[in-house]
């Protein structure tokens, strides 16, 4: 049985192409208007995984999915990186020449200034979804209207690549979380994403942090993110590098006595960087 994945945005989008390296191609797709939707579907059983995008290497972290995170009681068992590679896609037969508009996610139009700007013709719109861009360009698009997507994007609805590799940079990744209903194995388990809050007091961080340092455990990521209900105190995400069930673990057993609302979000095989 086809495992079905649920991802964030329409078929065509990156989090599609990020699954279908990740799963396959007999993937059951599950695309959700919004990532609430995501979660929503997972809660009730409709999909088996789902991708969330949680951090971009131009971009930076994308905070909100960090809070839908702990807000839920699902658990990251896997992640994978994706190489983002935008598209200037038209419908077919329209010359780059003939356009005049150009639509996309924001944060893709962000990523594509120095072609945008090479071309001042064009007016840039935002769309809630980069494939969604192309999806609406064929069906209600003009001659004078282009999408920035992926090439998948382009496939999936019968669009045209006018340009290829049209970003600012390209050492431009996506990092996504595999979520599930239910932890990972943590047998060969090399990576793990934690929450835990902190005492107002000084040092408290260094010492929270120190359990990794003595055992000599690598941290991949820190982020901090205001605690919900309460003003001016934080919560801090970690990204562990080291066996689960070895140095972590007793890293973590130590940490419990030094922290607040200590929280294992899960822990999986580390994805190639």
């Amino acid at each position: 049985m086809a495992v079905r994945v649920a991802i964030q945005g329409e078929p065509g989008a990156f989090s599609h192409q990020a699954a279908l390296a990740l799963f396959g191609p007999d993937l059951t797709l599950v695309p959700q208007p919004t990532f609430s939707a995501l979660f929503a579907v997972m809660g009730q059983g409709a999909a088996d995984r789902a991708l969330l995008p949680i951090e971009n290497t131009l971009v930076g972290s994308i905070h909100e999915n960090f809070d839908r995170l702990l807000a839920s009681s699902l658990y990251v068992v896997g992640e994978t990186q994706l190489r983002i590679e935008h598209c200037l896609i038209a419908r077919p037969g329209v010359g780059i020449e003939a356009l005049r508009r150009v639509r996309s996610h924001p944060v893709a139009l962000g990523q594509c200034r120095d072609f945008l700007a090479r071309h001042p013709a064009l007016e840039v719109m935002p769309a809630y979804d980069t494939a969604g861009a192309v999806k609406e360009l064929m069906v209600e698009g003009g001659g004078q209207q282009a999408a920035i997507a992926s090439e998948l994007a382009a496939a999936t609805y019968g669009g045209a690549v006018l340009a290829f590799g049209i970003e600012d940079d390209p050492q431009n990744f996506t990092r996504f979380l595999v979520l599930g209903r239910d932890p990972a194995p943590p047998e060969g388990a090399s990576k793990t994403t934690l929450v835990f809050g902190l005492a107002h007091q000084p040092g408290s961080l260094h010492r929270a942090l120190g359990v990794f340092a003595t055992r000599g455990l690598d941290l991949a990521k820190i982020e901090s993110r205001p605690k919900p209900g309460s003003p001016w105190e934080y919560l801090f995400y970690l990204d562990v590098l080291g066996d689960a069930k070895g140095a972590v673990a007793d890293a973590l057993a130590a940490l419990q006595s030094l922290t607040r609302d200590l929280r294992v979000l899960g822990s999986y095989s580390e994805g190639i960087r």
